[in-house]
């Protein structure tokens, strides 16, 4: 799989970093984070990794994605440093995936989309993650103060000159 342009080669076990600017449309995070991960295939394989479901044939069991597109977006997930493959045995050589540092960072995004899939996107809720004896029910907190997060008390800055909320200042 080819890399766009503007994508920056990451040293191995490091995440692959993406200039916003030169993606196409506003400069992003949201954007960059879906160019390396986006992809339907590629956050399921996520889940299932982090499920614990290492191998293969786990994950494309788990997933239902196409064996080669599997395979695609799993050799792009070890490139972008969100997974890391390790071999567990020589002789055929096997290896399977397991999540990094950013891999396990990717936790509270695949949360919020179970909620939002529970409440929006199904008609009945086809599991149940716990924390502790009870239901998670995450919350956005600032790490800052401790304070729930609500839209009202946000302000959005944009960082990037030729930029504002509205979009690009130079026409």
């Amino acid at each position: 799989m080819c890399k766009p342009w503007w994508v920056t080669r990451a040293a191995p076990g490091i995440a692959t970093r993406i200039d916003p600017t030169r993606l196409p449309g506003r400069p992003c995070s949201v954007a960059a984070a879906l160019e390396l991960i986006g992809d339907r295939w590629s956050l399921l394989a996520v889940r299932e990794v982090a499920f614990g479901n290492h191998r293969f044939s786990e994950i494309a069991r788990n997933t239902g994605a196409p064996r080669d597109r599997l395979a695609a977006r799993l050799k792009m997930l070890v490139e972008a440093g969100v997974l890391e493959r390790r071999q567990y045995q020589q002789v055929p050589a096997r290896s399977d995936y397991h999540l990094t540092a950013a891999g396990r960072a990717l936790a509270p995004v695949l949360q919020a989309l179970r909620q939002w899939g529970d409440a929006w996107a199904v008609t009945a809720v086809p599991a149940s993650q716990l924390h502790h004896d009870h239901e998670l029910d995450a919350r956005w907190v600032c790490q800052t103060c401790g304070e729930a997060v609500r839209r009202r008390d946000l302000e959005q800055r944009t960082l990037v000159p030729g930029w504002d909320l509205v979009g690009p200042t130079i026409h």
